[in-house]
């Protein structure tokens, strides 16, 4: 079976192809074809339907046509026939329908004012042109009137009325001063759409007598000017202020119509003091995005590309501080005729059927009426062959006397349509349209395309042979395509040979004969290699070639992918380059190329310059500055400049930098004036007039550059006429309404005299002869204003000063300003390509309407919604820009199984264009992304438990879990491996009857019905016993509390851990856990800084260890108790207490000083009642806590505040940690530095916590730390 596809224009060397479409033949653009084949007329071009011409020059109404035989024009004028030849003014250009009325020989444009239409006729028909209609513009003066002035009351409103002359087309209105100078514009005071200027309140600074309002004929290229109006404000005491009141329109209420496609301009100005502000709404609905503006400060409405669907109320209201006032506008889209289907012309062969389809719409619906060669059809001569259906012509069994022009009129009170298509029926025998004998070369290995572009009425069928008497080729290694070329998509060298094309229909056959050679490729059998070469040495790359015998090669050598310097060192061989006396700027990428007719191949190597070995070398400098500089042949425009050379300094002098200063212009400032050469020391030198010359020279060498020399003497030359004009002159309109010329104006140094201005020109291209001009001065930029939207202009710039002006300059071409475009793109369609990728691709604007600079297109596209999550999110819409007239673009990085949504816009230097509507489309299921996470609990000898989540992104709708697992031996060597799928809706599953105390290592993905997904891996082992596992954990918090501070131990089980942490927070706030950081691996940790008398929140966790945590425990500060040991230290009882005690344990540490000295023993329990250093006390071999010395019967704990020490302090050298870090159940007080305060034991079991009760009495050693 043949395989047919589409060929592009790229690859076919003719756009000649042949379909059948609808029945229709397709013609080739072959101009010899077109030239032999019968054809009805079309009008090609045609003046506009409303054409308005200047009455100064000669009027031209175009009509051109093509046909074979070349058609024959003949005009009606109001309905009859125009008899040109009886009019000597009226000549029609050879070979064409173009009528000339030479008005500029006397002849009077409104004599030929009327309806003309143009028909272009022969043997096969009669086509017509759009009804002309033919008008001089007009451009009447002002009416003479006398204007009073105009005396207002300050705060009063005001209205200057313009009332232009009625012109055509009408005149652009604007105003201005004596001075020519735009007249401001605000809120307050503003121009109206009919041109008269609105003043909401007027202040005492609208006072002048130079109001003028101007009126801008275009087509004439005329300006009238009105009689300059007065304005005189007179002030009062008080302003009394105002409630808005409507300036225009009128009443509460107005209508009006406005055609479909058209810009509707609806305005409301108020006045009122303060000035109002003006606000918009449409009564029922929104004004309509993209297409909606504001003007003239809110106060005019624009709505551009109107339709049916923006009629409707639309309501202004005007507002200040005393009120509002509203007017309601009622809008009515009428639209003129307007194409859905535009009939097309058809070529058919003798026997075959056809239609010819009109449709139009329009409001009112347009009425379809037929014509057939210029006339009614119903009073055309009758066709056998064709049936009128309404908007449908239908064509059974055509004859060649069937061929006619059609004309479809669509027509209502708006306007009409006009549109010719003709049935052209030819009965024609094959033709091959591919020279005879054409050469066809191609490398082996690549795409072979061999031309067969025929035509024939009916369409012939296309056969191809090898060879003159070979068998016809079919078979899948040859692509066979429709417009008749043979594809061979890989050819060999024995698909060489010549290739018969034959084409045949019932009319007859013909055949064409081609040639193939199929050549060998071109290759590098030896490359260039990298290469290092010390400077000043010399390098050779090699670049050894093979190719077929027939092609004749090129070699290009390149340095960095660029040409090679033009350097005599570098010498290119046949098969290789040499460079000789290397440098450092030869350091580099050295490629070379190998082209052919066919092919080119390259190949690349680098080239690393060094240094040379260092030598006992001459010390080299760079030279010293030249001297005794000499200034002779004073000319105007010349001088000779001679000087000395300095010493060189071992390295010769290349060359000498001559340099200037202005004294006139730029004092104190050096410019570049030349160079010469090294061996010179006399330069002659051009100078410029107006300017007070110095010189001075440098040297160089290659070490580096000379110190400048001493300053030559002055030389001041004559002033003239500026030589050069202004360079980068530009024409761009900041505005719709404006041009903007700008341009580079002239040094002081090129003005040659005093007095530089500049003489700035302009005219609108094709439509202007004169030049408007302006001479300005000190600037460097002139606004055109009241220019039409984006058109082009003919712009120089020329220099003059005091002397004279400079050379005629150049034009150069520029715009008036742009403006937003007018039309969204049309016929916006989408073409998903796969999950992630989608294209898209839309009609063009007409670049009329695109009213500035085609900067491209830009595509906005937004996801609406996930399928498969069916939840809305926040809506982040993505831009694409598409650069140039592209109609096409990809949308990539798309979300699989989702509905989105773009619309397209024209953008230009403007900005965009309305949106085009929507458009919806969808994406197709993707596979999804891996799970969120998969996390292994619950290991016992024989089973896992295994908990997921589902993918962040389905990209679709899950179908199942695919689990993949396998054991791990010790040697970590995988075993078998054992696959699950799991439903979509579970998250969890416990494998079990695994082996007991074995690593596993998972695979787990998900899928959709498009595929799986990335997968997530996780391993885990099963415990070798039933022993629970040892889980870490902290346990048995204590605290201890005093009045800022607290001391808190714990006890912890598990591996070796030594990052502990402690968090607290008061107990029942809501704020954030304060956290404090344990250093090193010890069991407590001493908080400060607290609140007295307030309930804490405790808890500790580990660093490293995810949600390790104790339980919270809760503990409360000591209350403030500064202010009731100073009342206890005042009392007399105590102090005497305090002294007896003193007393006491003087005593005791005299007799025990007695006794160690003797050599004594005395009970332990003294011993330790003793001692105040807690240190000295034996420590239990079953649980590390302290335990006590004392007698069998004596179990009483010891008296609190007997262990702390007399300073309040435990030695720095003994202890850092309070006692409760060695033993449990304690609970008592601690100072701020952590010396420990109350009694302890070493007991395991709690006790009851004492010395923290208010009502309890202090403790002495609280006691004597207060009256110290």
């Amino acid at each position: 079976m043949l395989k047919k596809k589409n060929i592009s224009a790229s690859k076919a060397s003719l756009v000649l192809f042949l379909c059948q479409i609808i029945s229709a033949l397709d013609v080739p653009l072959d101009s010899k074809l077109l030239e032999e084949l019968l054809q009805p007329p079309t009008i090609t071009q045609q003046s506009p339907k409303d054409y308005i011409v200047d009455p100064r020059e000669n009027i031209v109404i175009q009509c051109e046509a093509k046909g074979k035989p070349p058609p024959s024009f003949s005009w009606t004028r109001n309905g009859t026939h125009f008899d040109i030849d009886k009019d000597a003014l009226v000549t029609m250009k050879p070979n064409s329908g173009t009528l000339v009325i030479n008005i500029m020989n006397g002849g009077k444009a409104e004599a030929y004012e009327g309806v003309y239409q143009c028909t272009a006729r022969n043997e096969r028909g009669a086509a017509i042109s759009n009804n002309i209609v033919i008008r001089p513009s007009r451009s009447p003066l002002w009416t003479k009137e006398k204007l009073e002035p105009n005396h207002v009351r300050e705060g009063d409103s005001l209205v200057l009325h313009c009332r232009p002359p009625v012109g055509l087309p009408p005149p652009i209105i604007f105003w201005m001063d004596n001075a020519f100078q735009k007249l401001p514009q605000s809120e307050r005071v503003s121009q109206g759409l009919n041109g008269d200027l609105y003043f909401s309140n007027v202040q005492p600074e609208d006072s002048r007598e130079d109001y003028i309002c101007y009126a801008r004929f275009n087509h004439t290229q005329t300006i009238q000017q009105k009689q300059p109006i007065s304005v005189k404000v007179f002030s009062t005491k008080s302003v009394t202020e105002r409630q808005p009141v409507l300036l225009t329109p009128t009443g509460s209420t107005s209508t009006k119509v406005e055609l479909r496609g058209n810009v509707l301009l609806l305005e409301c100005i108020a006045a009122g003091l303060p000035t109002p502000v003006i606000r918009w709404i449409k009564e029922g609905g929104e004004l309509p995005a993209n297409r909606t503006f504001f003007e003239n400060f809110k106060k005019t409405l624009k709505i551009i590309d109107v339709s049916e669907a923006d009629s409707g109320n639309y309501k202004c209201i005007a507002r200040n501080t005393l009120g509002s006032v509203h007017h309601v506008i009622s809008v009515t889209v009428k639209a003129a005729p307007y194409w859905i289907t535009a009939p097309r012309n058809l070529v058919l062969s003798p026997g075959e059927d056809g239609t010819l389809i009109c449709r139009a719409n329009g409001n009112p619906k347009p009425n379809i009426s037929w014509l057939a060669n210029g006339v009614p059809i119903a009073i055309a001569p009758e066709d056998p062959s064709r049936k009128v259906d309404g908007d449908t012509i239908i064509f059974s069994h055509v004859q060649e006397r069937s061929s006619a022009v059609y004309q479809c009129n669509a027509s209502n009170e708006y306007g009409y349509l006009l549109a010719n298509a003709f049935v052209n029926v030819l009965a024609e025998p094959p033709r091959i349209l591919t020279p005879a004998d054409k050469l066809y070369q191609v490398i082996a290995d690549s795409p072979a395309l061999l031309d067969c572009a025929y035509f024939g009425s009916p369409k012939p069928e296309i056969e191809w042979f090898k060879g003159v008497k070979g068998s016809i080729l079919r078979g899948s290694e040859y692509i066979f395509h429709y417009n008749g070329t043979l594809e061979i998509p890989v050819a060999q060298k024995d698909s060489s040979g010549t290739y018969t094309c034959v084409a045949r229909n019932e009319l007859g056959k013909i055949q064409n004969e081609v040639q193939l050679e199929v050549k060998d490729p071109t290759m590098i059998i030896k490359q260039p290699e990298y290469k290092v070469i010390q400077r000043y040495g010399q390098v050779s790359f090699e670049c050894i070639i093979k190719h077929d015998s027939t092609l004749l090669p090129t070699v290009i050598w390149l340095k960095d992918n660029d040409v090679l310097p033009d350097d005599e060192r570098f010498l290119v061989g046949k098969d290789n380059l040499t460079i000789m006396n290397v440098t450092d700027k030869d350091d580099g990428t050295y490629t070379c190329v190998v082209n052919t007719t066919l092919d080119s191949v390259s190949a690349s190597a680098v080239l690393t310059v060094v240094a040379a070995p260092p030598t006992p070398a001459i010390i080299y400098a760079r030279p010293n500055p030249p001297f005794d500089l000499e200034l002779t042949g004073q000319l105007e425009r010349s001088i000779e400049l001679s000087w000395i050379p300095g010493d060189e300094n071992n390295s010769p002098i290349t060359n000498f930098v001559i340099e200037y200063e202005d004294g006139l212009h730029e004092p104190g400032v050096w410019h570049h004036q030349t160079e010469v050469p090294g061996t010179q020391t006399t330069v002659h030198l051009k100078l410029s007039p107006y300017v007070n010359y110095s010189f001075r020279v440098i040297a160089v060498n290659e070490i580096g550059r000379s110190q400048p020399s001493e300053p030559s003497e002055q030389y001041l030359t004559k002033s003239a006429s500026p030589d050069e004009n202004p360079s980068n002159v530009q024409g761009i309109g900041s505005e719709p309404d404006n041009l903007v010329i700008t341009w580079e104006s002239l040094t002081d140094f090129q003005s040659n005299g005093p007095g530089l201005q500049y003489k700035v020109s302009w005219r609108q291209k094709d439509v202007d002869d004169e030049w408007t001009s302006v001479i300005v001065a000190n600037v460097s930029k002139y606004i055109v204003s009241g220019t039409p939207t984006f058109v082009p202009y003919e712009i120089k710039v020329q220099a003059l000063n005091d002397l004279g002006y400079a050379p005629e300059p150049s034009e150069v071409i520029g715009h008036s300003g742009e403006d937003l475009p007018m039309v969204a793109p049309g016929n916006v369609q989408v073409h998903v390509i796969n999950s992630t990728l989608a294209k898209v691709h839309w009609d063009p604007v007409p670049l009329k309407s695109v009213r500035g600079h085609l900067q491209g297109y830009k595509v906005y596209y937004w996801k609406v919604q996930s399928l498969s999550r069916r939840s809305r999110r926040h809506v982040e819409k993505n831009i694409l820009t598409f650069r140039g007239n592209k109609t096409f673009g990809m949308l990539p990085g798309l979300e699989p199984y989702s509905s989105y949504k773009l619309n397209v816009r024209v953008v230009n230097g403007k900005g965009e264009g309305p949106a085009s509507p929507d458009k919806v489309f969808k994406t197709p299921e993707g596979v999804p992304s891996s799970p969120s996470f998969l996390k292994i609990t619950n290991p016992t000898l024989d089973s896992l438990t295994l908990e997921w989540g589902s993918p962040i992104h389905p990209n679709g709708v899950l179908t199942s879990y695919i689990l993949k697992f396998q054991p791990i031996n010790n040697t970590h060597e995988l075993g078998p491996l054992v696959e699950i799928r799991i439903p979509a809706n579970e998250s969890s599953l416990i494998l079990k009857n695994l082996n007991y105390s074995t690593r596993y290592k998972f695979y787990f993905n998900a899928q959709t019905s498009v595929g799986s997904g990335s997968q997530i891996t996780e391993e885990a082992v099963t415990i070798m016993d039933e022993v629970q596992p040892l889980y870490p954990r902290i346990r048995n918090i204590t605290t201890a509390a005093a009045e800022t501070y607290a001391n808190i131990s714990w006890e912890y089980e598990g591996p070796d851990h030594t990052n502990f942490y402690v968090e607290y927070g008061v107990a029942g706030s809501k704020e954030d856990w304060k956290k404090e950081i344990v250093n090193g691996s010890r069991s407590f940790f001493v908080l400060k800084g607290l609140t007295p008398g307030t309930a804490y929140k405790v808890r500790v966790g580990a660093e490293g260890l995810s949600g390790f945590r104790s339980s919270e425990d809760v503990f409360e500060t000591g209350p403030a108790m500064a202010s009731r040991q100073v009342d206890i230290a005042t009392q007399g009882w105590f102090i005497g207490l305090m002294c007896a005690v003193a007393l006491l344990i003087l005593i005791l540490l005299i007799v025990c000083f007695i006794r160690r000295n003797k050599g004594g023993k005395y009970p332990v329990k003294e011993k330790e009642d003793a001692h105040a250093d807690p240190e000295i006390q034996p420590m239990k071999e079953d649980d590390g806590t302290f335990g006590e010395y004392s007698d069998a019967e004596d179990h009483k704990p010891l008296k609190k505040g007997s262990r702390t020490p007399s300073d309040r302090t435990v030695k720095k050298e003994d202890s850092d940690d309070s006692l409760v870090d060695y033993g449990e159940g304690v609970n008592g007080q601690f100072n701020e530095d952590g010396s420990f305060i109350g009694q302890y034991s070493g007991k395991k079991e709690k006790e009851p916590a004492e010395g923290n009760e208010s009502s309890e009495a202090p403790s002495p050693v609280n006691a004597m730390n207060s009256f110290v």
